[in-house]
């Protein structure tokens, strides 16, 4: 008779072992905050000239690279015009580097590279007059 409890040990302990282990596993973790969406909703304001006046009807083009692990990354590229006050509203684009392009008639083009970080972000960008080169 001791030798089949001796046999039983081994089970016995790896049975509590599974015991105790599931009952770890069925404590519910603490909530975790809500995941950041990874995106940015941008408010591009463009204003021109000495006065700083609200430029309507320019086109401002917003590039970044949409990351892919298996294929080749994917270049996006998305144009929209600025409304009476000056203002051109990018719906989403992920974080990190863009693009941000403006081309209005009678202004000097502006490009340059900004960082979107935040869940709303605004972009002052201040046109000059072309110099006369004749």
């Amino acid at each position: 008779m001791t030798r089949n409890r001796a046999r039983h040990i081994p089970v016995v302990a790896v049975v509590c072992f599974f015991v105790a282990f599931a009952s770890a596993q069925e404590k519910k973790p603490a909530p975790k905050p809500e995941k950041d969406s990874g995106t940015t909703v941008l408010r591009i304001e463009v204003t021109g000239g000495e006065k700083n006046e609200p430029v309507e009807g320019a086109s401002v083009y917003v590039k970044y690279v949409h990351e892919r692990p298996l294929l080749k990354d994917k270049k996006i590229e998305m144009n929209v015009k600025t409304n009476r006050e000056g203002v051109a509203k990018v719906p989403e684009v992920p974080r990190g580097k863009i693009l941000v392009q403006v081309i209005a008639s009678g202004w000097r083009t502006f490009g340059r590279w900004y960082d979107a970080t935040q869940e709303q972000q605004t972009i002052k960008i201040k046109l000059d007059r072309p110099t006369k080169w004749y």
